[in-house]
């Protein structure tokens, strides 16, 4: 017990020696420890968390994170040892606004990564929506690139319905042939049964359609084979690329990708904008909680003997002043006096 009660001392910054003559200061002052021990921890695990987002190395974000934390420690350490209690209130005060801002800066910074972290569910589902919306754009964005693929789309069409309308004449003249043979009477038939003049005049002409269709079938069939070869290799050089926007879409999950999640949570969600602050005021108030104790605080016997060994050793330094000044002078004469006998 006795050496975590050290300890805290340590962290609040106070001189140990005088500490021990004034027992009824020591739990303002592990208290004071206490949080500035805490807030470093803090700070270290946000740190930690962020780096292990950007690098995805736990070694490397346990390293960093407890430089980090060393290294906010140090400061608040820093920030609260240098507060001292005079008896001017408002000149406390007023040194205390840049270390109170600071605190607040520091606060902002730690709370953000574990703000990621206590949302983390929330920003992976946002993650994927975004994922999902980055990757149809880019599908689309390829496929405008690719307008080749449609163009050879509309040949191939343009060649079916030549194809359908040849296939259609072919048709027509086969019902008009077997009309004329059968006897049926219609605009361009005769009505006569049998193989007539007429039967003859219409089996030549649909035996030219035919030979017609024929050759248009093997010429167009030629051009969609090319077609579709050339649509295929489009196709799949679309897929390529497509393929390649993957990896880097799949990626999308950085810390600057996470802090843009929560941003656009925020956005949608009013509790979830309003939990983001709370949690940043809690930092806050954690962070400056040593300095407001410090400031809040009454004087007590610590303070009295801080100042009391502060002017001891302003009063032995001008002591010592005093002694070298006087030795000094004293030498400088003794040289005049020899100079002068000479």
């Amino acid at each position: 017990m006795r050496t975590i009660t050290r300890f805290f001392w340590f962290c609040s910054g106070a001189y140990t020696p005088l500490l021990n003559r004034v027992p009824t200061e020591t739990h303002k002052f592990i208290g004071i420890g206490g949080t500035v021990f805490f807030t470093g921890l803090l700070a270290s695990i946000s740190a930690g968390y962020a780096l292990y987002t950007v690098f995805n190395s736990l070694l490397f974000a346990v390293g960093f994170g407890l430089v980090w934390g060393v290294m906010i420690f140090n400061l608040d350490r820093f920030i609260v040892s240098s507060m001292k209690k005079r008896d001017n209130s408002w000149q406390e005060w007023k040194m205390a606004i840049p270390r109170l801002l600071f605190a607040v800066l520091l606060a902002i910074v730690i709370s953000k990564p574990l703000e990621l972290k206590i949302f983390e569910k929330e920003i992976n589902r946002k993650l994927d929506e975004q994922k999902t919306a980055m990757l149809a754009s880019s599908k689309l964005a390829v496929e405008q690139t690719f307008s080749e693929i449609g163009e050879r789309e509309a040949q191939k069409e343009l060649l079916r319905k030549e194809i359908k309308e040849a296939v259609d004449f072919r048709d027509k003249l086969q019902e008009e042939y077997d009309f004329e043979r059968f006897g049926t009477k219609t605009e361009r038939t005769s009505g006569i049964v049998g193989l007539g003049s007429n039967a003859k005049k219409k089996e030549q002409q649909l035996d030219a359609a035919q030979e017609a269709l024929d050759r248009l079938r093997e010429s167009h069939q030629q051009r969609l084979d090319i077609l579709d070869d050339e649509i295929r290799m489009l196709m799949q050089a679309r897929t390529n690329a497509v393929d390649q926007l993957k990896p880097g879409i799949e990626a999308y999950d950085g810390l600057a990708a996470r802090l843009d999640a929560l941003a656009a949570l925020g956005m949608e969600s009013k509790a979830i904008k309003i939990a983001g602050y709370f949690i940043m005021l809690l930092f806050v108030a954690v962070e400056t909680a040593p300095v407001f104790v410090k400031l809040i605080s009454l004087r007590g016997p610590y303070d009295d003997l801080l100042d009391l060994t502060e002017h001891r050793v302003g009063v032995y330094v001008s002591e010592e002043t005093a002694k070298a000044n006087a030795k000094s002078s004293y030498r400088l004469e003794q040289l005049a006096e020899s100079l002068q006998h000479r």
